[in-house]
């Protein structure tokens, strides 16, 4: 086996893997209008899509208030109580401005929480109408001093029962908690249910059309149950097919590239996720009923949600709910992305620049690597010096593969050279490649990071190209000074057109993978040349 056409087998499987996902993001749908919140019905699970919409006699009551606390601001509809705006705060929404990045809003892409209680006497599946809550202020925000703030909205029933339903915000947390009080002052038990679902128009929105990276993360739906620790339900699959898993605790959430939705129930209890599509198929709606509580004449309860709005930071949403950190996704590698990503991490809290980390992290692989490294081209120079002797072995066996192949085994015996010493070492540093890139990918923390120079953001392209140019004349100079046992000329001119094929695709590349491939290169030229050296001291060529 030939480690040369190994090499051009890898390079290209990956650059297909690279078209496809431009291909994907080319065809992605566009945005569809969509009717604003104030026209949008609600649909509980075990509910019909029928639901009449909300009165319009209710909507004169309605009102938006704010909430904010140092990292998210909330609107919230005082008509069933939802998240109708969250803006981060500490994420802008373009590099350099203060306008803060949105993640859930109304208008053409609708994109809300929803929380409630149905049930026999739930107050949101009432005949006439979820409830319009009541609250003392219009405006709460987190005070200097304060580690939390507290959103009360309250609505009182024909029968005496009132319904608080309270929001809270904690200091530099994205976990909101969405808490329901029931004072049952009526002469009757009452009986109620929990739920908390997510729902999203299914267009990609407007501003993520025509960036490729961003157009090709997923998008959609997922969840998490006691026998699942991470699954994703996409868009069409709830199109094709409605969820409906019992589950003690788990959670589920919508996902989009950096940020992510989820509501997180109770772990001890014993919840039942859903997934529904609306609106003609242009709306999706997946959430979580929680068991139902029953409140007897004149007792009180209180039933709880937890809900995460924000950056897929790791270790934050690994204290909200078991998994949750898995919507950070990785893919199949992701044992591998995991660790790399925590070096990332560690890095920049050393030298709090993520592209010095990028340097360091890739310094440490290729360092790890180096004795596969070594081997490599080890074998590849052996294998190199035995070309003359497989010719004669091809002139004297002719068309005889039996015989051809017998001769070649002896052969390798007897020069202890291992046909497979350029290969493996390739085939184990592709899956670390591969897992350094996802973990590129995924890191929010990368999104709006400066380097150096003319690179102020390592989540999008250079916007002069210079990294994705010299990173392909490293390619072509790496390609040159690596021996070769390729004769046929037109895998030659395969392989002379890789490094632009590289440069083409990296030219859309985020700057951090252009330049951890670009640091990987110099690596790799600088080990080569230290290996080269000892081998020709050995003896073994290494050049044509």
């Amino acid at each position: 086996m030939e480690s040369q056409r190994n090499l051009l087998l890898i390079g290209l499987l990956f650059v297909s893997f690279l078209l496809w996902q431009q291909w994907e993001a080319d065809k992605a749908p566009k945005p569809v209008p969509t009717v604003a919140a104030q026209a949008e019905h609600f649909v509980p699970a075990g509910q019909s899509a029928d639901v009449p919409q909300v009165a319009e006699q209710a909507n004169a009551a309605r009102k938006l208030i704010t909430v904010s606390s140092d990292v998210l601001k909330l609107t919230l509809d005082t008509q069933g109580g939802d998240i109708v705006k969250a803006e981060l705060l500490a994420h802008s929404l373009e590099q350099g401005k203060d306008q803060p990045f949105v993640l859930l809003e109304t208008g053409k892409h609708l994109y809300i929480a929803q929380s409630g209680l149905i049930g026999r006497d739930g107050p949101d599946t009432r005949p006439e109408g979820r409830p319009t809550y009541s609250t003392e202020q219009t405006s709460y925000t987190l005070a200097d001093g304060q580690e939390s703030v507290v959103v009360p909205m309250s609505w009182t029933n024909d029968k005496g029962v009132t319904f608080t339903k309270e929001f809270v915000l904690k200091r530099g947390d994205y976990a909101v908690g969405v808490d329901f009080k029931i004072d049952n002052k009526s002469e009757q038990p009452v009986q109620v249910q929990f739920y908390g679902q997510l729902k999203q128009t299914i267009a990609t929105p407007e501003g993520q059309q025509g960036h490729a990276m961003v157009a090709s993360a997923y998008r959609g739906g997922a969840f998490s149950t006691a026998d699942t620790r991470y699954k994703k339900y996409s868009f069409d699959e709830m199109k094709e097919a409605n969820l409906e898993k019992s589950t003690q605790g788990g959670w589920v959430a919508m996902l989009q590239h950096y940020f992510v939705t989820a509501w997180a129930p109770q772990a001890d209890q014993s919840n039942t996720f859903y997934t529904r599509v609306v609106d003609n198929n242009q709306q999706a709606i997946i959430g979580y009923k929680a068991p139902v509580v029953d409140i007897a004449a004149g007792a009180t309860a209180e039933v709880d949600g937890k809900l995460w709005i924000g950056p897929k930071l790791q270790d934050q949403m690994a204290k909200v709910a078991n998994h949750l950190d898995l919507t950070v996704d990785y893919g199949w590698l992701w044992f591998i992305a995991q660790p790399l990503h925590w070096l990332l991490t560690v890095f920049h809290g050393l030298v709090q620049n993520w592209g010095l980390a990028i340097i360091m992290l890739t310094l440490l692989v290729r360092g790890i690597m180096f004795p596969l490294t070594k081997a490599q081209y080890t074998s590849m120079a052996k294998m190199r010096m035995l070309q003359p002797k497989l010719a004669a072995l091809r002139e004297r066996f002719g068309d005889d593969r039996q015989k051809m192949s017998q001769g070649m085994m002896e052969l390798y015996k007897k020069e202890k050279v291992n046909p497979l010493g350029g290969c493996l070492p390739i085939l184990i540093q592709m899956p670390i490649f591969i897992a350094l890139y996802w973990a590129l990918m995924e890191s929010v923390e990368l999104r709006h990071a400066p380097f150096a120079l003319w690179i102020h953001d390592l989540s999008v392209k250079d916007p002069y190209f210079v990294l994705p140019l010299l990173m392909g004349a490293s390619m072509w100079f790496l390609q040159k000074m690596s021996p070769t046992t390729i004769t046929d000329p037109m895998q030659q001119k395969v392989m002379n057109f890789m490094p632009i094929i590289f440069t083409f695709m990296f030219l859309w590349f985020p700057a951090g993978l252009t330049l951890y491939w670009l640091v990987s290169n110099v690596i790799s030229i600088t080990q080569q040349t230290i290996i080269y050296r000892q081998l020709e001291k050995k003896g073994l060529h290494t050049r044509s």
